[in-house]
């Protein structure tokens, strides 16, 4: 017991010790860089970034991308036609890739596991093509968008070797930027806000029908 009540002592000693030690070094440091966790201010820092080109806008704007946007579609078994529920859904995507003309997206060709994997390789571009076709009717810039890659039946989101619709799909994601530099923006990221902002109001012919005025 006696031995135990020692080793518990010292224990607590030592932790006094480093504790003051952490008060020492503290004293030494700007203050309150205890309490700046990496959330502190972060939304001028974060800000401060974009206007500088430091942070990897593409990968927020991917993010928001996936989260705002259904960014899936699925296809008929061998087949590219889209029915009306993936037009719904391109018609969606478009939509949001129109509020920012200085960003680029690429879609993903997908297949089930049925067929041979070059067959279904080719297969999947074609489908990623006839997305991108689409988005183009929508009015959607053809420089702005890639149907390049197709990942075939080498990413399945079910895995299974069945027919599969979920696995017949394309997936549209953000790829950078026109210009191919996130200082394309040069300091002009207010100014998306503030055009998504204005986007959003409701319309003044909205506003006095319902007001009558």
């Amino acid at each position: 017991m006696k031995t135990i009540l020692t080793a518990t002592a010292a224990c607590l000693i030592l932790g006094a010790c480093a504790q003051t030690k952490d008060i020492r070094d503290d004293f030494n440091r700007p203050a309150g860089f205890r309490i700046d966790d990496g959330n502190f201010g972060a939304a001028t820092l974060n800000n401060s970034r974009i206007q500088s080109g430091q942070a990897d806008i593409a990968i927020n704007l991917g993010r928001r991308f996936a989260s705002e946007v259904n960014t899936t579609i699925t296809f008929p078994f061998n087949s590219t036609a889209l029915d009306e529920t993936a037009r719904a859904t391109l018609r969606q995507q478009a939509t949001w890739i129109k509020q920012f003309p200085e960003v680029r997206f690429k879609v993903f060709g997908h297949t089930d596991l049925v067929g041979s994997q070059s067959y279904n390789r080719r297969l999947g571009l074609r489908r990623a093509q006839a997305a991108v076709i689409y988005l183009t009717s929508q009015g959607i810039s053809r420089s702005r968008l890639e149907a390049v890659v197709s990942f075939g039946e080498t990413r399945p989101a079910v895995s299974t070797s069945e027919m599969e619709r979920r696995n017949r799909r394309t997936v549209t994601e953000v790829s950078g930027f026109v210009g191919n530099h996130p200082s394309v923006l040069n300091g002009k990221y207010a100014q998306v806000i503030f055009r998504e902002y204005i986007g959003s109001a409701v319309p003044e012919t909205d506003v006095t029908a319902a007001t009558g005025q």
